[in-house]
């Protein structure tokens, strides 16, 4: 579907209501803009997480906690 959004003083952006459902953004969200292509992508910072986590996801070789990464790289470092 497509939407309308006005472009107002400040360079503020008013996204429509149904987008804004649709997307899953709330009032107060902190949401990250960036340009690819040409385009403007608007993106929650819960999305960018989980982005990024996807990302960590597949270069990992095996499942890891927080703790044994971190009881590893001690040990790399004791090692050293």
């Amino acid at each position: 579907m497509t939407y309308h959004a006005k472009l107002i003083k400040g360079g503020k952006i008013v996204i429509p209501a149904a987008l804004r459902r649709e997307l899953g953004f709330a009032d107060g969200d902190m949401l990250l803009c960036e340009s690819k292509d040409g385009r403007l992508v608007v993106k929650s910072s819960d999305q960018f997480r989980d982005e990024i986590r996807a990302r960590v996801k597949v270069g990992l070789k095996r499942p890891v906690s927080v703790e044994t990464y971190l009881r590893d790289k001690y040990a790399e470092a004791d090692g050293e």
